[in-house]
């Protein structure tokens, strides 16, 4: 079934930047008084098209033009006047003001657009019709093996989430790119606020190769259609939104045959919670293990004890776990070994650690480390 929420129209297909596969997509809302909410990389070598969107009215966003196969970062001034066609050639499909309009790109780096092609590419484009975001989501891939939606429902109102992303991941803003559609009606301070949190413990928790992208770019919009839901529903709905888009990212990961999931608890706070749980999901000696189905509890006290500046954590009160069966300090004997290889044999494995110190707590996204991502990389040519 195609997914679609009220108040938006969409365009997607192929503009010649990726040989024989969809590489752009328009996404658009069709009402005034749109509220929105937008988050981007913090990388040094952020692209021309982060730094236009960056400048945007990002409370009232109208719409987003997306190109994939070229990210179009280190590209100089060219790229930027680049982003800037691109801009106004969606404001004026949409009928809006460029300043409303975000540039996404994603793909190789340091090569500029095949503008020529790219021109008589979007002149070929079908005009926009009601919003198909299984076609968006379909169109903004890389090198992911499958396009990743997902909807929820809150009172009267849907939420739609579309994202892509599978290597180059571990955002401190937001990730990859994630587009989120809803027809609720939410006030612009209040979808801000519920959005940076929503963000902060879903994809700012995931992690597949420690690496943050140049272009990462995840917004939010909400035509208001449907009217007004409750904040504190539509907050936990989002929540789920983004959660579940997180969990298929990690398991779409280049290369990833496993979901990880690090649940840290009894920390001084979240923030230290957050720290040990990434410092566990991002150690490719944990990955490995977890892809060998090996319930080396070791290799996660290695990862926490990396966290020398931690110093209110003592290995006497820590306990390590997989999947609720307890590694230390209680050591498994042959019995819970054989239950522990088995239970990471599964597609998703849960790591547990508490700290007994306070209630701080925080759960991390990632997946298993395999031949396979490094001959996706070995292989990714610039």
């Amino acid at each position: 079934m195609t997914q679609t929420v009220d108040g938006f129209v969409s365009i997607a297909g192929s503009i010649g930047v990726k040989e024989g596969a969809h590489d752009f997509a328009l996404l658009g809302a069709t009402v005034p008084g749109v509220t929105s909410a937008a988050v981007f990389t913090r990388s040094r070598f952020a692209g021309p098209s982060v730094r236009l969107s960056r400048e945007s009215d990002l409370s009232h966003l109208r719409g987003a033009v997306i190109v994939s196969g070229n990210a179009n970062v280190a590209t100089g001034e060219q790229g930027l006047a680049d982003a800037r066609e691109l801009q106004q050639w969606a404001a004026d499909v949409l009928g809006v003001e460029p300043q409303t309009v975000l540039v996404a790109s994603t793909g190789v780096i340091g090569v500029p657009y095949p503008v020529d092609v790219m021109r008589a590419g979007v002149a070929a484009l079908p005009p926009v019709g009601p919003a198909d975001l299984d076609a968006v989501a379909t169109a903004i891939m890389t090198t992911d093996t499958h396009s990743k939606v997902v909807t929820r429902t809150v009172g009267a109102a849907n939420i739609v989430g579309i994202a892509k992303g599978v290597g180059m991941i571990e955002p401190n803003m937001a990730t990859m790119l994630s587009f989120i559609t809803t027809d609720a009606e939410i006030e612009e301070a209040t979808l801000d606020k519920i959005f940076r949190r929503v963000v902060d413990r879903t994809y700012n928790a995931l992690s597949i190769d420690t690496d943050t992208s140049t272009s990462d770019t995840a917004a939010i919009f909400a035509s208001g259609v449907a009217g007004p839901v409750d904040v504190d529903a539509f907050e936990t709905a989002l929540s789920e939104v983004c959660t579940e888009l997180v969990k298929m990212i990690a398991g779409d990961g280049e290369g990833a045959s496993k979901v990880i999931a690090v649940q840290v608890t009894g920390a001084r706070d979240d923030a230290q919670a957050k720290l040990v749980a990434k410092a566990i999901v991002n150690s490719p000696l944990v990955k490995t293990a977890v892809h060998g189905a090996d319930p080396n509890w070791g290799r996660v006290a290695m990862a926490i004890g990396k966290c020398q500046d931690e110093t209110d954590i003592d290995e006497e009160n820590v306990r390590i776990g997989f999947g609720g069966l307890e590694t230390y300090p209680t050591l498994p004997d042959v019995t819970s070994r054989a239950r522990l290889e088995e239970y990471l044999r599964s597609n998703e494995v849960v790591i547990e650690v508490d700290l007994g110190i306070d209630a701080g707590a925080f759960t991390a996204y990632g997946c298993d480390l395999t031949e396979g991502y490094i001959r996706i990389n070995a292989d990714y040519t610039t």
